[in-house]
């Protein structure tokens, strides 16, 4: 096994885009990062586009070989779907990379490495971004004045990444609206099961919550870049605000999810009021077959009940058992009555208060 092989095991693609003192940028593309790293040392800026097999795995060897602080990448992955760390010569950023397919949200981490005219992006083999951006980096940064400071190079090399990486999370939200339009289609159908539907509404639910934290994170990050506070990033306020209309754009989108969630809580009260009817419905059914059902007992019941007693041979003419058996039949309906009330009540099904 070669010395590459043990330092790069999971590289899987790695594209470099340099602008060196000439002012002609040079775009290349290799397997290792032994194909780039030397176009990097005296250039004015560079970005490294490095895609690997296994981001935790991979990630730390690419950023220790790139000259970055060792610990950033675990620092980076150990947060929430995004995360900002300031090691003075140089700064690690990781944003979440969002792939919708209907309501199933897969998040996985894009890593950003800043330090002196050097700005990396590492990411898995799942994350297709930054096609745009890297069809035109060369052009980006040919249009870079030469005798601007090197940290606003970077920035906006970095304000460029993000604005890709948001427009790819943001085409999310939109597959989203168009499962949740389906949903909508769905609630119109009363022949729709209720399994069905209540899981269909669980998943937009539990897609929508999912993705505004994932803007959320995202806006924090924007937020920790927009005042300029770390070495590597501009304080040149033109530059910052282009920050700025990043975190303008999140927030739009997290008013367009909080709308969204606002229909479909609608959506879900109409789904209760549907529920309701259908069961009053039910109800007024239940109640007309049970009052026929007592009515027609009734008139069973009283024939029945005088039959049964007139035929006993107490009651005839030439016996004197009629008073004390008509006695017993009264107090046997007295007493069983009051067994089984006592019994229904110990048993909690009594009301305690008729409304």
């Amino acid at each position: 096994m070669t010395p590459q092989e043990e330092l790069e095991p999971g590289v899987k693609q790695v594209f470099c885009v340099t602008m060196p003192p000439s002012g002609n940028p040079v775009k290349s593309t290799g397997t290792s990062l032994d194909d780039v790293i030397p176009s990097i040392n005296g250039s004015l800026i560079t970005w490294i586009n490095c895609t690997v097999g296994d981001v935790q795995k991979d990630a730390p060897i690419v950023s220790s070989k790139l000259g970055f602080d060792p610990n950033i990448i675990p620092t980076l992955l150990s947060g929430y779907h995004a995360a900002y760390e300031d090691f003075g010569i140089c700064v690690g950023i990781m944003l979440p990379a969002v792939a919708v397919n209907k309501l199933e949200l897969d998040i996985y981490p894009l890593l950003i490495l800043l330090r002196k005219d050097l700005i990396v992006t590492i990411h898995g083999e799942k994350v297709k971004r930054l096609v745009k951006f890297s069809r035109y980096a060369d052009i980006v940064l040919r249009k870079i004045p030469q005798n601007v400071a090197w940290n606003d190079r970077l920035s906006i090399v970095l304000t460029r990444i993000l604005d890709e990486n948001n427009e790819k999370n943001f085409e999310g939200l939109r597959s989203i609206e168009e499962q949740g339009d389906e949903i909508g289609r769905y609630l119109l159908d009363p022949a729709t099961p209720r399994d069905v539907l209540g899981l269909e509404i669980y998943k937009m639910k539990h897609a929508l919550i999912t993705y505004l934290n994932i803007l959320w994170s995202t806006l924090d990050v924007i937020n920790s870049l927009r005042y300029g506070d770390a070495e590597v990033i501009t304080d040149d306020p033109k530059l910052l605000r282009r920050i700025g209309l990043l975190a303008d754009d999140i927030t739009r989108q997290i008013s367009l999810s909080e709308q969204m969630s606002t229909v479909l809580a609608s959506g879900l009260e109409v789904l209760q009021s549907i529920y309701n009817n259908q069961l009053q419905v039910l109800n007024n059914r239940m109640a007309l077959v049970i009052t026929w059902l007592t009515i027609l007992g009734t008139a069973v019941l009283v024939p029945n009940t005088l039959a049964t007693v007139l035929s006993n041979p107490a009651y005839a003419l030439t016996t004197k058992d009629a008073p004390w058996f008509t006695g017993l039949i009264i107090l046997s309906t007295i007493v069983s009555t009051w067994l089984a009330y006592a019994w229904v009540k110990r048993k909690g099904w009594m009301p305690s208060k008729v409304e």
